[in-house]
This record gives C-alpha cells, sequence and structure tokens, in this order.
C-alpha cells in the first residue's frame, strides 16, 4: 500500500500559541492604527459630521477592518489568501470619497456609502481576470511594486516623527522629531541585543517605551481615555440608507480597480518576503475577500478595505510569517471596534513614537524590494531601464503630490498612489520587453551596453590561438567547432576577483 505523499507545511501555518499570537498581534494593530483612524477621521470632516458621528466612523472602520483580517487570514471557500495580511480601510479612495461629498447634489455620506457598494460588487466580479495575472509578476515586477511601497510609505514616517498634525504649533519640533529619534534608537538597540523573542517584539516594546518617555516629558495626554461609553456595537446603518448616484458609482469604480491593484500587489509582495507560493488561485481568493469586505463594510458605516503595506514591512522586519498573528490582531481590531476606550488608549500614543518606529518599518519593506530586484537577471536585456523607469514613475507623486491636478480626474486617481503608479508600469514594460519581443535587438540601449563584464582567468587559459567565435559558437584555427560545457558547480565569483585573477595572467 502506497503512503500519499505529505504536503509541506506552510510557514505562515505555524501557531506561536496565545501568549505570542497576542503581543505580536497588537504590535501589527499599533503599526496600522494610525492609518486605519486617518481615513474616517478625513471623511468625516468633510463631511460635516460632529464628533461623536466622527467617533463611530472610527470604530465601525476597526470593527470592520478587523472582521475584513479574519476573513483574509484564516480563509473561507472562495475568500480569504490564508496570508499574514492587515486589512483596513484604503487610502486610495480618499480624494474621491472627499470629492462625492463636496459636490453639488452629491448625497453626502450616504452616497459614499452607495458608491462602496456597488463598486466593490463590481469588483467582486471581475476578480477573476486580475487572479490570473501572477505569471506578469516575476520577481522583477515584485522587486519593484515592494521597493516603491517602502518608498511612498516613508513621507508618511516623516511627518508622524514630525508631530503629524502640520497645523499643530509643534509640528516639525526638536521636541517631536528627538522623540522619534529615541524611538528609532530603542528599536536599534532592543533588536541588536537580548533574546529572538525581544528581538521580534523591537517594534512594540520601543513603542511602549517611548510612550513612557513622552509621558514623563509631558508630550503624551491619556486623560481623554475615560471620556466617552466604554462600550458600543456599530450601529447597522446608522448614517441612513446608502444612496445611489451614477458620477459616484463611477469614480468608485476606479478606486476599486486601483485597490485591486494594491491588493494584489500587497499579497504577492508578502508571499515573497515570507517564501511561500502565491498562486492564482490563492490570489483570486484573497481579492474575492478584499471585495466582500469592502462590500459589508458600509452596513457599518465603513469604506473599501484593502491589505496595509506597512504591515507588510512588519512582517519582514521582525520575521513573524504567523497567519494567526495577524487574526489575533484582527480580533483585537474587532474588540476596539466593540470597545471605544481602548481605542483612546491607542490613539493617545505619540505620532512621533509610531515616526520612529515607522522609518525601520517601511524601510525594511523597500529593503526586502532592492533584496528580489539583486535576484534578477540584467544581462543583454532591458530589465535595468524597467526597474528605472517604473521606480521613478512611482515617485512622481510622491516628489510633487500636485503633478496629476490638472489631468482627467479618473486618470489623477490611478497615479496618484505611487505603489499603482510604479506596478502599472512594471506590467507593461515587463510586457512590451519581455512577452512581446519583436523588434528587440542585442543592444537595445545604452542600459544594456553599460553592463559591467568579467572573465575569469581559466576560460582565456582555455583558449589557443586561432581559436574564434561565430554565430554563437566556438570554432578552432581550422573552422572546426569546439563543445562548450555549461558549469554548474564552479562557485560564482565577484568581477573584482575574476578581473584581478586574469590581470594576474
Amino acid at each position: 500500500m502506497n503512503t500519499p505523499p505529505v504536503s509541506p507545511r506552510r510557514p505562515e501555518d505555524e501557531n506561536l500559541g496565545v501568549g505570542a499570537n497576542m503581543a505580536y498581534g497588537l504590535q501589527h494593530v499599533l503599526t496600522m492604527y494610525g492609518g486605519i483612524v486617518a481615513v474616517p477621521l478625513i471623511v468625516g470632516q468633510a463631511a460635516g459630521l460632529s464628533p461623536a458621528d466622527i467617533g463611530l466612523l472610527i470604530a465601525a472602520s476597526l470593527f470592520a477592518g478587523g472582521l475584513a483580517t479574519l476573513l483574509q487570514t484564516l480563509g473561507l471557500p472562495f475568500f480569504g489568501c490564508q496570508l499574514p495580511l492587515v486589512q483596513g480601510v484604503s487610502f486610495a479612495g480618499v480624494a474621491t470619497m472627499v470629492a462625492i461629498v463636496g459636490s453639488d447634489g452629491g448625497g453626502g455620506i450616504q452616497a459614499i456609502l452607495g458608491a462602496v457598494i456597488v463598486a466593490s460588487l463590481i469588483g467582486l466580479l471581475i476578480t477573476p481576470v486580475f487572479s490570473r495575472i501572477t505569471k506578469f509578476f516575476p520577481p522583477l515586477v515584485t522587486g519593484i511594486v515592494i521597493t516603491t511601497i517602502g518608498l511612498t510609505l516613508m513621507p508618511v514616517a516623516a511627518r508622524w516623527a514630525m508631530g503629524g498634525n502640520s497645523r499643530a504649533e509643534n509640528f516639525g519640533s526638536m521636541a517631536n522629531i528627538g522623540l522619534a529619534a529615541i524611538t528609532l534608537v530603542l528599536v536599534l538597540f532592543l533588536s541588536k541585543i537580548g533574546s529572538a523573542t525581544i528581538s521580534r517584539l523591537s517594534i512594540l516594546l520601543a513603542m511602549v517605551i517611548g510612550t513612557l518617555i513622552a509621558v514623563a516629558l509631558g508630550m503624551a495626554d491619556f486623560s481623554t481615555v475615560t471620556q466617552g461609553p466604554m462600550f458600543g456595537f456599530p450601529t447597522p446603518f446608522h448614517f441612513g440608507m446608502p444612496t445611489f448616484h451614477v458620477a459616484a458609482i463611477l469614480s468608485m469604480c476606479i478606486v476599486v480597480m486601483v485597490t485591486l491593484v494594491e491588493t494584489s500587489a500587497d499579497i504577492l509582495a508578502v508571499g515573497e518576503i515570507i517564501n511561500t507560493k502565491v498562486d492564482s488561485k490563492r490570489l483570486g481568493n484573497g481579492l474575492r475577500a478584499d471585495m466582500l469586505s469592502s462590500m459589508f463594510a458600509p452596513v457599518f458605516g465603513s469604506f473599501t478595505q484593502s491589505a496595509f503595506a506597512q504591515n507588510v514591512g512588519l512582517v519582514a522586519v521582525t520575521g513573524v510569517k504567523s497567519r494567526y498573528v495577524v487574526a489575533t490582531g484582527g480580533l483585537i481590531l474587532v474588540i476596539l471596534g466593540l470597545l471605544p476606550v481602548m481605542g483612546r488608549v491607542i490613539a493617545a500614543v505619540p505620532t512621533s513614537v509610531l515616526g520612529g518606529a515607522g522609518i525601520v518599518l517601511f524601510g525594511t519593506v523597500a529593503a526586502s524590494g532592492i533584496r528580489s530586484l539583486s535576484k534578477v537577471d540584467y544581462r543583454n536585456n532591458m530589465n535595468l531601464i524597467i526597474v528605472a523607469t517604473s521606480i521613478g514613475f512611482g515617485m512622481i507623486p510622491i516628489a510633487a503630490p500636485n503633478f496629476y491636478d490638472h489631468f482627467p480626474s479618473w486618470f489623477a486617481t490611478i497615479f496618484h498612489s505611487g505603489i499603482s503608479s510604479s506596478a502599472i508600469m512594471a506590467i507593461v514594460l515587463n510586457l512590451t520587453f519581455n512577452h512581446f519581443k519583436a523588434g528587440n535587438s542585442d543592444q537595445q540601449s545604452v542600459f544594456v551596453a553599460g553592463t559591467e563584464r568579467s572573465l575569469c582567468f581559466q576560460d582565456i587559459a582555455a583558449l589557443r590561438e586561432g581559436d574564434y567565435f561565430k554565430g554563437g559558437k566556438l570554432h578552432d584555427a581550422e573552422g572546426n567547432e569546439i563543445s562548450l560545457v555549461e558549469e554548474t558547480a564552479e562557485p560564482l565569483r565577484s568581477p573584482k576577483a575574476s578581473n584581478a585573477q586574469t590581470s594576474s595572467a
């Protein structure tokens, strides 16, 4: 009787236990908390909601994000990629939602909720198309996207380090930046010393210590923690029944397209980071979970859901690959949505502390992308110019946020995100140069010609007088072809070593 082969255990299926799951899960929540509350805060203020209603928007976003995270990490049949991805309100739709509530006859917050429901349903129906694009995401493309994710998040870390609120008098003060610097040093110090557990918890521990230092210096205020209700369940359709406006729905469909691109990139990125297989089926399950969560989020008063890039960085910097850790973080988000008092505690963590930790987190994302790009073959192809153009294109909205102000709104919505800009450019250029090869020459540009060349000493020593290459084959002086043997066991040499050996000959 043949024993069926045992399927290898996936790294994301490791369960670290209740204590570790709670500690690392809380670290994920702290990392993304500022981002998840920013969207309802901005949209609520634009819609003219009262502070109490804005608080309900924030609670609803925490609750919906927690449920979406549980669905994405634990999964149901056809829904959830079962990867360590934290879900939350997508920042891609902020400008569009503000425009909807600010337009004449826009319909207010109800029009946003209706547009999100319809656009997410359309996104759910087209996920089979997006789930079949994995072959167009080789390390060349995923490396570009991961690098861009890290680079586009760095301005966020800088603003956090400066205090977060650009209208505050102390924004950019030495006190704020100094607190961020102390937190950064603590992260590096805790990462260097102690056990592996302390190293993995370095972000969380540094944020706790940084907050305690802020309290001692009078830079943190926890007096508002006791103000407001202790418990509150998000009331379905608290802001009224959704309304459906064609213009709002069309603009939100563009946001959903951007969300699908960014979520695809995040799913592939975290798969690359934890070294697990992500095929079209798994990608499709993740995108369907994204769209299903986005469809039901408006019921509680929240908006489109997507994976949080900063938490992809946390997975990279800690090396904790377990999806159960992130699922625990999702459970904490649900509890925070039911316990506003807990949300107020986390909200009291100084933004400068988040900024100090964010520099390491977001920088690690970029470094992970660079590591992926180091595996790409740049010899006699256009890969170098693909990397250069795609990353440069993705940096445009970061370097010049007003660059697309005079473009059509649909175009600006798509390319205002540096992540989607670089992803689209990388996919298009990879298709153009590496899949549709008609017209490609051996020496396409100076980028190819500039590739460093080197020969080992033994390669030259094996040649004899009169040997020559013709048609890609080596011939001796009499014109007889010399067989070429591909080396498999020869260790790699650095270009400097190769050149040194050649020179010594």
